[in-house]
């Protein structure tokens, strides 16, 4: 790759973080959202596309905190797995599914590798802690299909356990499913071409070196073997309580909203009427007075 499209890709990345921090101070405001494009920004296709693609996002996050209340009222049990290859974008979409939702209804359980004593349990066992209880949201970046693909692909499972996997997953989530949790399990599909992209920004990105480790590098060299491992996962554990779905992730802004879209169509969700709130008045004591804050424990105002 030359240097010219590698410092556009570069530029890609920054735009794209930039762009997530612009999604925290906007939220839902569209009015300062034309404004901002029109002052800041000369027209141009991508001008547009990333106006369409706000106004999506917001739409849609309205949306999922929709299904927020809908799962609190009705104390719906969902859990839905996000997996794919190092670098096809589920931390992108997870991060945007969450941002205006509730941590105590919504949360994420991202498990480090089993420590000594996790090996030797039951490999499901660590787990089920995460599962939600009535009225949660758990999404899973990255799950117990661990063993299926960097588990087979990089020798840490022998052969006779990543068979009882495959016999034990598809129970496991029918279980699940009969004990009232909804499982959606989304795939994220990127080229090898993309891949390549993205970690070659990642590289020469001092703000995004942080996300590659050595086991994400072994497996750029180990792409057919991960290929072939995920061809026979998703054969073997596409069930009909709980099946796949393969989003196409090289564009990550067109993934991030296709994902959030489809989520949504599975779930019956309703709105619920929100109580109204009113603010009461602030007690006043006679004898209250405010202690001042000592100087020494005050942050110094440099800006």
């Amino acid at each position: 790759m030359t240097d010219a499209p590698l410092i556009q890709r570069i530029y890609d990345e920054l735009v794209d973080h930039s762009d997530e921090e612009l999604e925290l101070e906007l939220a839902d405001d569209l009015a300062n959202l034309d404004e901002l494009f029109d002052q800041h920004t000369p027209d141009s296709p991508e001008k547009d596309a990333r106006r369409r693609y706000f106004r999506e996002l917001f739409r849609l996050q309205g949306e999922l905190v929709k299904l927020q209340s809908w799962v609190v009222k009705s104390g719906q049990k969902i859990v839905i797995i996000f997996e794919g290859r190092d670098a096809a974008g589920k931390g992108g979409v997870i991060k945007r599914i969450t941002q205006r939702l509730n941590p105590r209804v919504c949360r994420v359980a991202a498990l480090p590798a089993p420590n000594d004593r996790e090996q030797t349990q039951w490999y499901f066992q660590r787990y089920v802690p995460h599962l939600p209880a009535a009225g949660e949201i758990v999404l899973f970046d990255r799950s117990w299909y661990n063993r299926a693909g960097v588990e087979r692909v990089m020798g840490f499972c022998n052969d006779e356990q990543y068979e009882e996997f495959f016999r034990s997953v598809p129970e496991f989530e029918r279980m699940l499913v009969r004990s009232g949790i909804k499982v959606i399990k989304y795939w994220f599909s990127i080229s090898d071409q993309e891949q390549n992209l993205r970690f070659l920004s990642r590289i020469h990105d001092p703000l995004k070196q942080w996300k590659l480790s050595p086991m994400d590098l072994e497996s750029r060299r180990r792409w057919e073997a991960y290929t072939k491992a995920k061809e026979i996962m998703l054969e073997r554990t596409h069930i009909e309580e709980a099946r796949w779905w393969v989003v196409q992730a090289d564009d990550k802004k067109k993934a991030r909203l296709n994902c959030i879209s489809h989520l949504l169509g599975q779930v019956p969700y309703e709105e619920v009427e929100a109580p109204s709130v009113s603010l009461p008045q602030r007690e006043r004591q006679a004898d209250y007075s405010r202690t001042p804050t000592p100087d020494a424990l005050v942050v110094p105002e440099i800006y």
